[in-house]
């Protein structure tokens, strides 16, 4: 579970993070952030907040991106605040809604999740952070507790977090040798990331131990693995190579992700959580 920590050494991090997503803002709707595993996994959350929340919906995006979710979203006529802590991701997602003329329900702010204690106004029905922003938080009772006050009685969180259990990329180093890489994940507390030549900070969460952080105020609805069975995005030249087998794996991610013990693994696991 993250820890408040040292705040000097957290906001270095966060100072760290933000550069490292201002330097790929430009491209990152290309294969470095949106290729055709991310996409399928993006489907997924899609998927549930559409199950999860009416039309008209008032709803806030924790870590926006470029803002594929919340352009998506305004479409089927929700109203997002879309927030993230790259100012470079923030204008992409302005410009997004600009051109989809979808500005008038989207509001975009240059704000970090650890700073959601600034955000006040009418109470939104659902918060969601798609793909990992939560990872790069310090501290994960803090983000809960702003948020059970941003969201009315029975609102939920949806959130797609980076897992800490991924056979795949344990396989994939071990085999390698590169036996540090393969045991990344299971590094308590932030651990360092390259990312274009910068460094992004991110701690990575088995369900349980991110669901505990939001026990006070949350109640656990459902969570299911994703990429379990398909390997993570970052291995998609060996998915493209074997179509066949990919379709087949993608196949065992459907049937098996929410079912217990599978549900506990994979490259993300996704998770719904509604206010106490």
């Amino acid at each position: 579970m993250s820890r408040p920590g040292n705040p000097a050494d957290a906001d270095a991090r966060f100072a760290d993070t933000r550069k490292a997503f201002d330097s790929v803002a430009a491209d990152y709707d290309g294969p470095r952030g949106n290729n055709a595993l991310i996409q399928k996994m993006r489907a997924t959350m899609w998927s549930t907040l559409g199950r999860t929340f009416a039309p008209g919906a008032r709803l806030l995006d924790l870590g926006c991106g470029t803002g594929l979710d919340a352009v998506h979203l305004a479409g089927l006529g929700h109203e997002v605040v879309a927030t993230d802590w790259s100012p470079n991701m923030v204008e992409r997602t302005r410009e997004r809604a600009q051109q989809a003329e979808l500005s008038h329900r989207v509001s975009v702010a240059a704000l970090g999740i650890q700073e959601l204690d600034r955000l006040d106004g009418e109470p939104f029905d659902g918060i969601y952070s798609n793909l990992g922003p939560l990872n790069c938080v310090s501290d994960l009772r803090k983000v809960a507790r702003d948020c059970a006050r941003l969201l009315k009685p029975d609102g939920r969180i949806i959130a797609s977090v980076i897992g800490r259990v991924c056979p795949w990329e344990y396989a994939y180093y071990a085999l390698r040798g590169n036996h540090a890489r393969a045991r990344l994940r299971f590094a308590r507390g932030p651990v360092s990331i390259n990312l274009n030549r910068h460094t992004l900070w991110a701690e990575y969460f088995t369900p349980r131990e991110f669901c505990q952080a939001f026990e006070n105020e949350f109640e656990l609805e459902t969570y299911r693995g994703l990429s379990l069975f398909v390997p993570p995005p970052y291995l998609i030249d060996h998915w493209q190579r074997w179509p066949r087998l990919g379709s087949a794996l993608e196949g065992l991610d459907h049937r098996l992700g929410a079912l217990p013990l599978f549900r506990d693994a994979g490259d993300h696991f996704l998770m719904v959580l509604k206010k106490a």
